[in-house]
C-alpha cells in the first residue's frame, strides 16, 4: 500500500525560481488533499510568531528578527497539516491490520492514516497492537528497567522534535537510573560539526545569528540544500543579494536555492512574478572535496600576504590564535595540483571564491549535512574554522561559523543534557541541584547502541519521537537489532515504522504534537525551544488535541519515570503541574540558562552566550586554535562512485509527503540514483534504465540495491545521489566516521551496473 498513483515516472529539469507561485501551489494542493483549508490557514498564522504562537516543528531556522508576519514556509506548512490531520489511527485500525500486514505497506501509507491516539501494546499472539492503560503501560516500562541487570542495558533515544523541558526530564531520568546511553540524531547529523568548534573555539555551536546574517558583506554556503531543508534561510539569502553581499554555494548539485528565488510573502514579487538571485558564484565541489577548496582559498590567502598586508589579519592571529605557524606550513606543503584533485575544481574556480573572501570585511561560513556526513567532516569544519580565523572572522558583528541545523530542537536537546558523552561541570550540577549521583561513564551513541542491541549487550530501547528504524545506517542489521531488544517503547504521534520493527515487547505511546494545547494542572503549559542559532523562544499550541487519551511529552517521562524509580527523590509530578519549574531547576543546572523563566517570556526569547563570540575561548590554549590536518584522499577508485545520500524536497527527515521531488524535476519517483551523465554512458546506462547499485563498506562486506532507475543530472563526474531513508541499506554500521562515529551517509564507496 502506498502513495495514490500519480502516473509514470518522469524527468524534467527544473528551471524556476526556488518558492514562489511553485511553492504556493503546492501548499494549496497539499491543504486540500490532507482536507485543512480551515486548520490550515489558522496554524499559518500562529506559526512562528513571539506572542502566542508555536514553533514550527520543521526545521531548526530562527525566527524572523524584523516582526515578519507571515515567517513561514512551505515545507513547515505541510509538517504542521501532516500533524494536524483529521485522520486517527484508533483500537478499531489496529483489530483490523496486524503488524505482518502492516509490514507490507509504504512508509508513506503508514504515516497517512493519521494520529495515534491511546497507548497500544504488541500482543505476539495475534501479532496485533491492543489497548493498554497508560498506568499499565508505564509499570510495563517501569517492571522492566528495575529488573535489568545493569543500567546501561538501556538506550534512550531523542530526535529533534523533543522540547528543552522534555529533554533535561528525559535525561534526568537516564541518569538517575545510571545510565549516559542517550543517542540521538545529532549523532547522525552534526556531531562532526560540535565536536570540530568544541576542539577550535571551545563551544559546539556557532556563534552567529541572523542579524549578523544581515549585516556580513559575503556569504559561502556549503552542503546545504536550503530550498528543502531550511527553505527560509531563502529570505535571508534574497535580502543579502539585495543589500550587495556576495553569496557562494558549495555542492556537488545546483540546488534550486542556489540560483533564484520568489519569496511568498513578498506580495510585489509575486504578483509580479520577479525572482531575485541567491548566488553570484556556484561550485560543484565533487562529493567530500569541500575540505580541499577551503585548504585551497586559504593557500591563495596566505600566497597572497607576501604583496597584500590586508590578504590576512596578522594581529587577530597573534593576538587570538594558536597553531598559526603550522598550519601555514600545511598550506605550503599541499601542491594545488593535489587541492585541485580532490576538490574536482580548477584552481581559477578556487581563486574566485578566494577573491569573494579577500574582498568582504565581514563573512560567514553556513554549512550542513553534506560537510558534516563525512570520514573527515570534523577536519572539514574545522578548516572552515581556520579560514575565518585568517581574516580574523570571529568575535564581531556579521562575521563566524554558522551550522544549520536540521530538526527544530535538535541542538535544543544537546543543549539541555541529551549527550552520551557528557561534561564533568554538567554532572556534578546535576548532583548538585537534583540530589542524584549520576553516572560517570560515557554512554552509547547512535551506532554504539545498535551494535550493543544486536548483541544483547542493551535490551530496553525508549525512542522519544523520530523513526529510528528507518533514520539509522543499515537498515536490515538496524531492524535485527531492535528484534533482539526485551522491549522497545515508541514514544510517538503517528504510526510509523519503529512500531512494526519491535521488540520482544512493544509499546506505542502517543503524545501531544507542537501544535496542541498543554493543559496541565496549574493550567496551559508552554514549552522552549532553541534554534540553530541559540536562540531559545517559548511554544505554545492552539489546537485541541486529537484525542483526549494523549499525554505530553514531559507527562510520559515522568510516568515512566516514577514506575522505573520508585524511590526517587525527584518530584516528577510536581513537574509536570507546571513547567516553569522545570525551567527553575534547569535555570540552576545549565549554564546560560539563568533566570530562564523571565527571559524566555521576552519578545524573541533570549540568546544563551557563545563565549567564542566574546572571544573567549575555553581551549587547552585558552586561544582559537587552528587544525593542521592533511587532506583526505576522497577521488574514487577507478570504476567506483562515491555517492551520498538526501531527501526529496517533498519529504522531511523519514516522512514522505509524496513521490515528487519538484526542485529536482522528479516526479512519481523515489527509487532513483542521480548520476552524471558521461559515468552514465560510460558504464552503459541511458534515462530511466534499471540499475544495481553496491556499496563496499570498511570491512569488506557489500550491500546491494536492485532495480533503482538511473537519472543524468549536473553533477561532477564520480559522483552520484539518492534518497534516504530508501538508500540506508547501502550504509554499514561500520561504515562511521573515526572522527565523529557519525554514519558516512554523505559518502558511500559503490559501484553502478545495468540491472541484471
Amino acid at each position: 500500500m502506498g502513495p495514490a498513483p500519480g502516473g509514470e515516472p518522469s524527468f524534467r529539469p527544473y528551471h524556476h525560481p526556488a518558492a514562489g507561485w511553485g511553492a504556493a501551489k503546492s501548499v494549496s494542493g497539499f491543504l486540500l488533499r490532507e482536507g485543512a483549508l480551515v486548520d490550515g490557514p489558522r496554524a499559518i498564522v500562529k506559526m512562528n510568531h513571539e506572542n502566542g504562537g508555536f514553533d514550527c516543528p520543521g526545521c531548526a531556522w530562527p525566527d524572523d528578527t524584523k516582526g515578519l508576519r507571515l515567517d513561514i514556509c512551505e515545507n513547515g506548512i505541510k509538517h504542521v497539516t501532516w500533524e494536524m490531520t483529521r485522520k486517527r489511527v484508533d483500537r478499531a485500525f489496529f483489530a483490523r491490520h496486524s503488524v505482518g500486514d502492516l509490514s507490507e505497506w509504504s512508509d508513506f501509507a503508514l504515516e497517512d492514516q493519521g494520529r495515534l491516539t491511546e497507548p497500544m501494546v504488541y500482543d505476539p499472539d495475534s501479532d496485533h497492537y491492543v489497548p493498554i492503560s497508560w498506568r499499565d503501560a508505564f509499570e510495563l516500562v517501569g517492571r522492566t528497567l528495575r529488573e535489568l541487570d545493569d543500567p546501561n542495558q538501556a538506550a534512550f533515544y531523542t530526535s529533534g522534535r523533543l522540547g528543552n523541558e522534555a529533554t533535561f526530564l528525559y535525561q534526568l531520568m537516564a541518569r538517575e537510573l545510571g545510565t549516559n546511553n542517550l543517542p540521538d540524531c545529532s549523532n547522525m547529523c552534526h556531531e562532526a560539526s560540535g565536536r570540530a568548534l568544541e576542539a577550535s573555539l571551545g563551544t559546539g555551536k556557532g556563534t552567529v545569528d541572523l542579524k549578523d546574517w544581515e549585516m556580513t558583506d559575503a556569504l559561502f554556503i556549503m552542503g546545504v540544500n536550503a530550498a528543502s531543508n531550511a527553505p527560509r534561510m531563502l529570505t535571508a539569502l534574497t535580502e543579502a543579494y539585495r543589500r550587495g553581499t556576495r553569496i557562494v554555494h558549495v555542492n556537488p548539485l545546483i540546488e534550486a536555492a542556489a540560483r533564484r528565488t520568489i519569496i511568498p510573502h513578498d506580495i510585489t514579487d509575486m504578483a509580479t512574478f520577479h525572482s531575485t538571485r541567491t548566488s553570484n558564484l556556484n561550485l560543484q565541489v565533487r562529493v567530500g572535496g569541500d575540505m580541499a577548496l577551503l585548504r585551497g582559498m586559504a593557500k591563495a590567502l596566505l600566497e597572497q600576504a607576501g604583496s597584500d598586508p590586508k590578504a590576512l589579519d596578522q594581529e587577530f592571529i597573534d593576538r587570538h590564535t594558536a597553531g598559526f605557524d603550522d598550519y601555514r606550513k600545511q598550506c605550503e606543503a599541499t601542491p594545488w595540483a593535489e587541492i585541485e584533485r580532490q576538490s574536482g575544481l580548477d584552481r581559477a574556480d578556487i581563486l574566485r571564491a578566494a577573491r569573494v573572501y579577500r574582498d568582504a570585511d565581514r563573512s560567514i561560513v553556513s554549512w550542513c549535512l553534506g560537510v558534516s556526513q563525512h570520514e573527515h567532516g570534523v577536519d572539514t569544519v574545522r578548516e572552515i574554522v581556520n579560514l575565518l580565523l585568517l581574516r580574523g572572522n570571529l568575535g564581531r558583528e556579521g562575521a563566524g561559523p554558522s551550522p544549520v541545523r536540521g530538526h527544530s530542537n535538535v541542538q535544543g536537546n544537546r543543549t539541555c543534557g541529551i549527550d552520551h558523552r557528557p561534561t564533568a561541570e554538567l554532572l556534578d550540577r546535576l548532583a548538585q541541584v537534583c540530589g542524584i549521583d549520576p553516572p560517570r561513564a560515557h554512554g552509547l551513541d547512535t551506532v554504539g547502541t545498535i551494535a550493543a542491541m544486536r548483541r544483547g549487550d542493551v535490551r530496553v530501547f525508549v525512542g522519544m519521537g523520530g523513526n529510528f528504524a528507518l533514520a539509522a545506517p543499515d537498515t536490515p542489521l538496524t531492524h535485527e537489532a531492535l528484534r533482539s531488544c526485551d522491549l522497545t517503547v515508541q514514544v510517538s504521534t503517528k504510526l510509523n515504522r519503529s512500531h512494526l520493527v519491535h521488540g520482544r515487547r512493544a509499546l506505542i505511546l502517543p503524545c501531544l504534537g507542537r501544535t496542541e494545547k498543554d493543559q496541565q494542572r496549574t493550567g496551559p503549559q508552554s514549552t522552549s525551544v532553541e534554534d540553530s542559532m541559540s536562540m531559545v523562544h517559548l511554544s505554545v499550541g492552539m489546537k485541541r488535541p486529537a484525542s483526549r487519551h494523549l499525554l505530553s511529552e514531559p507527562a510520559i517521562i515522568a510516568g515512566l519515570a516514577r514506575a522505573a524509580l520508585p524511590d526517587s527523590p525527584t518530584p516528577w509530578q510536581w513537574y509536570v503541574e507546571d513547567y516553569d519549574r522545570i525551567r527553575d531547576t534547569m535555570a540552576q543546572v545549565l549554564d546560560g540558562f539563568e533566570d530562564f523563566n523571565r527571559r524566555v517570556r521576552l519578545p524573541l526569547g533570549f540568546r544563551i552566550k557563545q563565549p567564542a563570540r566574546e572571544l573567549v575561548f575555553r581551549t587547552p590554549s585558552g586561544k582559537a586554535e587552528f587544525s593542521a590536518a592533511p587532506l583526505p584522499d576522497v577521488v574514487p577508485a577507478p570504476g567506483t562512485l562515491a555517492l551520498g545520500t538526501m531527501r526529496s524536497h517533498d519529504q522531511w527527515n523519514t516522512t514522505i509527503y509524496s513521490d515528487n521531488d519538484r526542485y529536482r524535476g522528479i516526479r512519481n519517483l523515489r527509487t532513483l540514483v542521480f548520476m552524471n551523465d558521461d559515468d552514465m554512458r560510460e558504464r552503459g546506462i541511458g534515462e530511466f534504465d534499471p540499475v544495481d547499485i553496491v556499496s563496499t563498506a570498511k570491512d569488506g562486506t557489500t550491500r546491494t540495491l536492485d532495480g533503482f532507475l538511473a537519472i543524468p543530472y549536473d553533477m561532477p563526474r564520480g559522483c552520484a545521489a539518492g534518497y534516504m531513508p530508501e538508500m540506508n541499506v547501502l550504509v554499514a554500521l561500520c561504515d562511521h566516521s573515526e572522527q565523529s562515529d557519525q554514519p558516512l551517509m554523505k559518502h558511500l564507496r559503490v559501484t553502478i551496473t545495468p540491472a541484471t
